[in-house]
């Protein structure tokens, strides 16, 4: 009896086992912590308003005194804004985040600058203003704008009602305009909310400016109306930022205003602030192969130090360090031959023979290190101080040119390429981590930020503060491409037809699925190929951008950013990929889960289990049966012991 008891135990708790699996497989998890610890499964998937209780395994803490102690400590704590970089050096010569300014916001893409202290992007009263990405910024349209009142601190125009800026620049290009002051916000990755910040309002522009197809210049140097002074100045961010800029076969990157966690292996070289208004290191030697150029330590002592400057395109160096270096490189090339460079008007020192795989130039170009005066070293890859030849397949050019007369070494953001460049203002240094800056947010395992929160505005110390008015969020979009909020957004597709035949296309689909996460402000691996057709020398694609991370949902705010940028014929592709068109973009609802493929070890195995403990019972019973007939007491018949004494017959009586 005993063990029937046991057996059909098993059998109870077998069978109790199957129903919560088959319960699991029919759609209940577990999303989050704070679920367990009430004793409550969220509501089945499937639509249903059952829901499973479950006993706690601890007892609720009181956590309301730490939850308060955590909240004043996020208070206090300055955050960061993340960004997306965009563009590319050899098409663009630049990178630039976009910014949305005023209420209701306006957008501007801006090249990111750190040789400029001033913010700015063309107005709408400007005559002499180029024609470039966005719209002109409108004043008199935006809630919020003040102009900034002339007083002491600042030049002033010639009516000396308002404060005014100017700026020239060394390739002869020029902006001039007025101050103003608006909420700027930072985009859907930022955990910074809107601010309030002065910026400039262009009237005029020449040169590069004028042509240029960016906006205007987003100013990280350090001055009194540097965004990044101004955020610092107010407590919201620490005196930190980042840029992170693509490599050579992708473009884009990403940039941080405000602090983050320092990767293990960054190299730190001190930067001396009060030398320069410019960024500086103190670099001491140039190592080409592992051997160091011969020069004098000196060269590169100038006023200013080594200069970075990502506003600038290539690296100039004094003339005997880049006469140096160029013998240096060239004798280490055996294999390749030395052609003319892609434009006349340049005398380009290019080599060809080297493969147009990216991942491959170090087979034949050199490394070099960079030995910063503390002894410190940071290797540079050849994609650093090279550039694609645009006419000769597989040729690649130096991107590293003589300053003149100028003794002044200048490091532009060829040499920074793939390289997250963390400026720590507060400690007067600067890091170097080489990376792959299009998956930065993965590298430094950085998970998506929680919306921003609403900031406690302040304004700046003039009697034109409007503190008091309430900031713009940064859009999603432009009006007109409202979602319905009940809508659920699995996925939002779009079709790509492009003029090059699929047997070539295929091989670039990296490059393509990148080129559109960086034109749509989506993370690479959000991007996917979900089907294609081809007709002669013509291809048809389809793209799905999903949700970022594990989950099933996207925000109705980021659909509307994916589609609004989809509306504005986004992605622009490099004329490599030939002619192309976007149409039926449209959003689509999170696929249903199919249970049984996922699940169905969860049916089989409790189901095995109770078809093993079902023939192991009646099994089991015929043993112990047989066990029990072998311990009864048996004696032979017909032994010894056994044998009856025979008694003698008494006589009836």
């Amino acid at each position: 009896m005993a063990w029937q008891q046991f057996t059909i135990t098993l059998l109870c708790l077998s069978l109790i086992s199957l129903l919560i699996r088959y319960g699991v497989a029919s759609g209940f998890r577990i999303s989050d912590v704070s679920n367990i610890s009430t004793g409550f499964l969220p509501s089945p998937a499937d639509g249903s308003h059952h829901t499973t209780m479950l006993l706690p395994l601890f007892p609720p803490k009181d956590t309301s005194r730490r939850a308060e102690i955590s909240r004043r400590h996020l208070q206090k704590s300055p955050v960061s804004a993340r960004m997306s970089l965009h563009d590319d050096l050899l098409i663009n010569g630049y990178y630039t985040t976009h910014i949305w300014i005023g209420t209701p916001p306006q957008k501007f893409a801006l090249i990111v600058d750190t040789g400029s202290t001033v913010t700015y992007v063309p107005c709408s009263s400007c005559k002499k203003c180029g024609n470039h990405q966005d719209p002109k910024f409108q004043p008199e349209k935006s809630s919020t704008y003040q102009s900034v009142k002339c007083d002491k601190t600042c030049p002033c125009d010639l009516k000396r009602q308002q404060c005014i800026y100017e700026r020239r620049y060394a390739e002869m290009s020029s902006s001039f305009g007025l101050l103003g002051e608006d909420v700027i916000s930072f985009g859907n990755l930022s955990e910074l909310g809107p601010q309030r910040a002065v910026f400039g309002c262009e009237i005029a522009e020449t040169g590069d400016l004028y042509s240029q197809r960016a906006d205007g210049i987003m100013g990280l140097g350090r001055g009194d109306v540097s965004i990044v002074d101004q955020l610092v100045g107010k407590h919201v961010i620490s005196d930190s930022f980042s840029l992170c800029y693509g490599g050579m076969d992708f473009g884009g990157g990403a940039m941080v205003l405000g602090g983050i966690k320092t990767p293990a292996h960054m190299v730190f070289t001190k930067s001396y602030f009060g030398r320069s208004p410019y960024y500086n290191i103190e670099l001491k030697e140039i190592h080409v192969a592992g051997k160091p150029l011969k020069i004098n330590p000196q060269v590169f002592g100038g006023k200013h130090g080594t200069i970075l400057d990502s506003g600038t395109t290539y690296a100039y160096l004094p003339e005997a360090v880049f006469v140096a270096f160029k013998s240096a490189v060239m004798k280490e090339l055996h294999s390749l031959k030395q052609i003319k460079g892609p434009d006349p008007s340049f005398n380009d020192i290019c080599f060809s023979g080297a493969g147009s795989d990216v991942s491959q130039l170090a087979k034949n170009f050199p490394p070099v290190d960079m030995v910063f005066s503390d002894g410190n070293k940071l290797t540079i890859s050849p994609e650093n101080y090279l550039f694609q030849h645009f006419k000769v397949r597989g040729a690649y050019c130096l991107g590293i040119f003589p300053n003149g007369k100028n003794p002044t070494s200048l490091l532009g953001g060829i040499v920074v390429r793939n390289t997250l460049v963390t400026y720590d203002r507060e400690n007067e240094r600067i890091g170097f981590w080489k990376t792959n800056c299009s998956e930065l947010w993965d590298r430094l395992n950085l998970s998506p930020p929680p919306p921003p929160s609403t900031p406690v505005l302040s304004g700046l110390d003039n009697p034109n503060s409007t503190a008091h008015m309430s900031p713009s969020p940064a859009p999603s979009g432009p009006p007109g491409y409202d979602i319905p909020g009940e809508i659920e957004i699995g996925l939002v597709t779009f079709y790509l037809s492009l003029s090059v035949n699929f047997s070539e296309l295929k091989l670039r689909i990296p490059e393509l699925a990148h080129s559109i996460a960086q034109e749509l402000d989506v993370n690479v691996s959000q991007v996917r190929l979900m089907n294609f057709s081809t007709k002669g020398n013509d291809s048809l694609t389809k793209w799905g951008v999903f949700p970022a991370g594990s989950t099933d949902l996207m925000p109705n705010a980021t659909a509307m950013e994916i589609i609004a940028r989809l509306a504005e014929h986004h992605p622009h592709l490099k004329d490599s990929f030939g002619s192309y068109k976007l149409f039926n973009w449209a959003i689509e609802p999170p696929p249903k889960r199919k249970h049984w493929p996922r699940n169905y070890l969860a049916l089989v195995v409790p189901f095995l289990v109770v078809l093993i403990v079902g023939l192991s019972a009646p099994i089991g019973w015929l043993i112990w049966r047989r066990r029990q007939e072998r311990a009864l007491p048996y004696e032979q018949v017909g032994s010894v012991e056994t044998v009856a004494h025979e008694q003698e017959l008494q006589p009836l009586k």
